[in-house]
């Protein structure tokens, strides 16, 4: 997911997201422990997309805390 993409998003849909990813790296990592998944560099691209949602969630935090 592209930051441009993500920035797109409103604050429910990012911390929904947020949520769905962190499911789906848990779901892959037990998938790979009982058979190797074909791509394994997918539980890495998840786990940036985590990061980038919560730094994007936490911008418009202090964006909005420095706004009032």
């Amino acid at each position: 997911m592209k930051t441009s993409e993500i920035r797109e998003l409103s604050t429910s849909d990012l911390l929904e997201r947020i949520d769905t990813e962190k499911m789906m790296v848990v779901r892959m990592k037990l998938n790979h422990a009982i058979t190797p998944l074909d791509n394994p560099q997918k539980v890495k691209e998840s786990k940036k997309t985590i990061a980038r949602l919560l730094t994007e969630l936490r911008t418009r935090e202090l964006n909005k805390k420095s706004n009032s």
